[in-house]
């Protein structure tokens, strides 16, 4: 089969699955969950080189944090999809005692959780730091990270920005998930990032531009920022995506940023997901 069918499949499963983990536990982020579908997939499935098993150090393999840390219900399935953890734990999400709390969280023990991402604007300090000591330890492997755009209301996030670009932090792969909504409205309503490509460009970064519903861009797109690597500039992919992507109802609206469908919004779209790879 064709990878880049096999890894839409599998982004459609994940999909199923964020739909199913929101609807159980009735509360939860479904939005940008699937809009982060497709590079997520691609992202742990394809792009990045993995050792087996799972430590905090994370040496001699590429790491990723995720900033926006509410998006969580598509990291969990990822990770439980590429082997972190059981499959079947997925259905514990958001319940007393599980690993798989609602935003993630490193003292519950779940491997590949790196960092506790709940508050946002921190993501992008955290892999800075990551990637020069990576830098320190002599290991050519990349840092990845995943932000919100509406994220980068705060102000944490440009000064990591400045940091990185006058540090050369050129390990460090950054995506921005552009769908221009966050909870209370589009960004432009809420607050307008203006020239967000202009901006990143002029704090010293290497910027591209990424559709993250096509697998293949997705695929071409990350293997130019390893070409643009350690030639000292940090990068940033903005990625245009379609918040609550795969189900028609939750497409380009911010209403199911943080909102849990009722059963019978489940059933409608789990029918618009195939299911590829077996429910949990």
């Amino acid at each position: 089969m064709n990878r880049i069918v096999e890894l839409e499949q599998i982004a459609s499963q994940v999909r199923r699955d964020i739909i199913r983990m929101v609807s159980s536990a009735e509360s939860g982020h479904p939005g940008g969950s699937l809009g982060c579908a497709d590079f997520l997939t691609a992202l742990y499935f394809e792009v990045m080189d993995r050792k087996e098993g799972f430590d905090m150090n994370g040496i001699g393999e590429d790491v990723f944090f995720l900033s926006n840390g509410h998006i969580s219900p598509v990291f969990y399935s990822v990770l439980g999809r590429s082997g972190y953890f059981p499959i079947p734990e997925m259905a514990t999400f958001r319940k007393l005692n599980s690993r798989l709390q609602g935003h993630p969280a490193t003292e519950e023990g779940l491997p590949g959780i790196r960092m506790a991402s709940g508050s946002l604007g921190q993501g992008l300090s955290v892999a800075v730091g990551a990637a020069l000591a990576k830098k320190l330890n002599g290991d050519t492997h990349f840092v990845y990270s995943l932000h919100g755009d509406g994220e980068l209301q705060e102000g944490q996030i440009w000064e990591a920005m400045m940091f990185a670009a006058h540090h050369k932090v050129d390990n460090l792969i950054a995506t921005v998930d552009w769908n221009g909504q966050q909870i209370d409205g589009s960004n432009e309503d809420v607050l307008s990032l203006g020239d967000l490509p202009g901006k990143w460009a002029a704090f010293g970064w290497e910027v591209l531009h990424l559709d993250g519903h096509d697998m293949q861009a997705i695929l071409d797109v990350m293997a130019k920022a390893k070409t643009l690597a350690g030639k000292g500039k940090p990068i940033v992919i903005l990625m245009k995506t379609d918040m609550g992507k795969g189900v028609d109802f939750m497409e380009g609206t911010h209403h199911w940023h943080g909102k849990a469908p009722n059963a019978e919004q489940t059933a409608v779209a789990l029918a618009q997901l195939e299911e590829t790879l077996g429910d949990y």
